[in-house]
């Protein structure tokens, strides 16, 4: 079955979405490879192989090796390939986007706060939320990869 394509469907619902994805990428002090890491990791945790094919290629396109791209999903076991804010986006946009499960625990608030201090830590926040927001959109209407066989 084919799906709508949301953003000509909706083209005022794509542009709200595509405001805060314009402004987590362009506006805040957060570097860009850290929001195509959370883009990632993100995407990979919903299951969205559009922006999991889409964000791949960005890191590599950025300088992030093939090693350490395979390794995104299990960076817990890799530590040492990711620098202490890598780790701490990691894990705070695990924490943020299984929220139903971890209820965004103080433990977990605290750790991040500690590396990226408030106003970083709710650029963070709302580059996971935009990533998530477009995770759903994605796999909702079926948008596929860029990649070929």
């Amino acid at each position: 079955m084919t799906r709508a394509v949301w953003f000509q469907v909706s083209p005022e619902g794509a542009k709200a979405i595509g405001g805060l994805h314009h402004f987590v990428t362009s506006g805040t002090s957060l570097p860009s490879q850290l929001i195509h890491l959370v883009f990632l990791r993100v995407s990979q945790i919903n299951g969205c192989a559009h922006c999991i094919d889409i964000h791949t290629r960005d890191l590599m396109t950025g300088g992030m090796s093939v090693e350490k791209v395979v390794l995104v999903p299990v960076w817990h076991e890799a530590e040492y390939l990711f620098s202490e804010q890598e780790r701490a986006a990691l894990a705070w946009s695990e924490e943020v986007t299984r929220v139903s499960e971890t209820h965004a625990s103080d433990e977990a608030y605290e750790a991040a706060l500690a590396v990226f201090g408030e106003k970083d830590l709710v650029n963070l926040t709302l580059t996971i939320a935009a990533m998530n927001a477009i995770n759903r959109m994605g796999i909702s209407f079926r948008m596929k990869p860029r990649a070929k066989a």
